[in-house]
């Protein structure tokens, strides 16, 4: 049959005899029985001990197919540990030599799936499978299949194409996760997206996957280096920088060292890395990281380019924003000036470096993008000033107030602030930062004066994702203040709303607010709200599931027309009690 020749292919190469040897035999013979006995004498197991156990296993009833396959497995079994063996012993030449011998014998035999599991183990141990060799597997798709990871990086360091397409859901796959956690119904300040260590995070299935394909070869690193590269100068995605990091720490974690020496990049990364987990830049960290930006010598300006896409990474610029924030506050109680600090003014650097780095690889012009002196005249001594304004207002409200009555906290925002958060894409990164440490600390008159300067930001900074999520989580700390109508409208009104209808995201955003905070808020608000956020027709699936998830929870809350109808006749209004399900 056709399926029996499949299960044999390639065996009359070897002058082993099969089942059409078998047909052949029987068709041209005058005694069957003698035939197939003489068949199974020349072509059984050559034991002399065995001739007379077969027989007495005939007598069990145990098939000689069955007998044949325990044996064939036993010594398969055994091939395999041998192959293993040979791979390791003997001078480097000789157990290759031997390896090479034994995939010439057995490459026609690959097709069987009985002994396809030798030939792939053969070829697995081959530093280098002879090209031919990887042209057939290549070939065919259930060859390449069963291939071993070991082979397959032979073949994709030629063919960047087919590792393009090995790679590439990976890739998709690791955005999908990365915007999932960012658009997450659960909304806490304790557990956010930048909650998980970086050890952690490299523990995740794309990251061990691809560390896993590139094994140590260099090659494979520096094409997935490029595919990098080509996407987030295609898509402006920072998660692909992210991942950037996380893949060489990770062969980091692994001591790869035929990868992390040849990467320029490693040092620097290892010690971001570092305070990454601590959230922190501390003073001796930050000396060693401003050593490798001042240690990049003439003629190699290149490593700038990976330098920055490392800044660039949403984890670094996190930890680097905290750390500014830290900075200012220990400024003001030292009154000292920001351009009077170097650890602040490096801080400032690798932000500036980080947020240059789609240009810096978009242009191919690698050098550090110079710094505004304004930044470091003006804008961070404004937000000091703030840090003074909450101090003087909390100081007032505890001396007793004389005939004077209570100061009033400071309402208006400098517009130089304004402009800031417009034209300049630091100052903007940094006056985010300082909202969202604000927000963290409850302090609600901060944040409702500075809160106008966020409708208009630098490239709309402020209706990004990941500043979202993080204000989203903040905003919980406020809860209370959703009761007030003039906290929502400030809020709802005079941000979120101004760019639903334009940005779909931002209307997830406030959906899973709401989702969150529904029963905090005040009722009429929430009406208005309700109408204001249903979704048209342009609206996308998760807006829509998101909406229908609110109503939901809403309608939970209506009072049934049951109650309503049993009001006594005095009229008057029965407190509202919230129903377990809203909580």
């Amino acid at each position: 049959g056709g399926g029996g020749a499949a299960m044999y292919a390639g065996l009359q190469e070897l002058g082993v005899a099969n089942g059409e040897d078998l047909k052949e035999t029987l068709t041209n013979c005058t005694e069957p029985l003698k035939a197939i006995e003489q068949f199974q004498t020349e072509n059984g197991v050559l034991l002399p001990s065995l001739q007379s156990a077969l027989p007495f296993l005939d007598l069990h009833g145990t098939p000689r197919l069955e007998f044949h396959q325990s044996v064939f497995d036993e010594l398969r079994e055994k091939l395999l540990e041998r192959v293993s063996a040979i791979a390791l012993e003997g001078k480097v030449e000789e157990r290759y030599k031997k390896l090479e011998d034994l995939l010439e014998k057995s490459f026609s035999l690959v097709k069987m799936p009985s002994i396809q599991p030798v030939v792939m183990c053969v070829m697995k141990h081959l530093p280098k499978v002879p090209e031919k060799k990887l042209k057939l597997v290549m070939a065919d798709k259930d060859l390449y299949k069963a291939c071993a990871v070991e082979v397959k990086r032979q073949i994709w360091q030629d063919n960047q194409a087919l590792f393009g397409d090995e790679v590439s859901p990976l890739l998709k796959q690791y955005i999908l996760e990365k915007e999932n956690i960012l658009f997450s119904n659960e909304i806490s300040v304790l557990n956010n997206f930048f909650s998980p260590s970086p050890k952690a995070r490299r523990q995740g299935e794309v990251v061990q996957k691809l560390t896993q394909m590139i094994g140590k070869n260099v090659k494979l690193y520096d094409m997935v280096l490029q595919f990098l590269r080509t996407l987030f100068l295609r898509t402006r995605n920072v998660h692909y920088c992210t991942l950037r990091a996380e893949l060489l720490m990770s062969l980091h974690d692994l001591e790869i060292s035929e990868i992390c020496t040849v990467d320029p990049c490693h040092k620097f990364t290892w010690c971001l890395d570092a305070c990454i987990r601590e959230k922190f830049v501390d003073n001796k960290r930050a000396r060693e990281l401003q050593g490798f930006l001042d240690g990049v010598k003439k003629g190699q300006e290149q490593v700038l380019g990976d330098l920055s896409m490392i800044l660039c990474d949403p984890f670094a610029i996190n930890t680097l924003a905290l750390s500014t924030i830290r900075h200012l506050q220990d400024l003001v109680g030292q009154d000292t000036l920001p351009r009077e600090s170097p650890d602040l003014l490096l801080l400032l650097r690798m932000l500036s470096l980080g947020q240059g780095a789609w240009d810096m690889i978009d242009s191919q012009v690698f050098k550090e993008p110079k710094m505004e002196v304004e930044l470091i005249t003006k804008f961070l001594p404004m937000l000091m000033s703030f840090v003074v304004d909450d101090h003087t207002f909390n100081v007032d409200q505890k001396l007793p107030s004389e005939e004077k009555g209570p100061i009033p906290y400071p309402s208006t925002i400098p517009e130089a602030f304004t402009k800031f958060l417009q034209d300049n894409r630091i100052a903007c990164e940094i006056g985010l930062y300082y909202i969202l440490h604000i927000t963290k600390q409850r302090n609600k008159n901060a944040f409702l004066r500075l809160l106008p300067g966020l409708v208009e930001t630098f490239s709309d900074l402020a209706f990004g994702d990941i500043f979202l999520h993080l204000l989203t989580g903040n905003l919980t700390l406020l809860g209370d203040e959703f009761a007030l109508e003039e906290f929502c409208t400030s809020l709802f009104d005079g941000f979120f709303l101004t760019a639903c209808s334009r940005k779909e995201n931002v209307h997830r955003h406030v959906l899973r607010l709401l989702l969150h905070l529904h029963h905090k808020v005040a009722p009429a608000k929430l009406e208005s709200l309700q109408k204001a956020l249903e979704p048209n027709k342009q609206s996308g699936e998760p807006v829509k599931e998101l909406y229908n998830q609110l109503t939901e929870k809403l309608e939970l809350r209506k009072p049934s027309p049951a109650e309503v109808t049993e009001t006594p006749s005095m009229e008057l209004p029965l407190p509202t009690v919230p129903t377990p399900a809203s909580r």
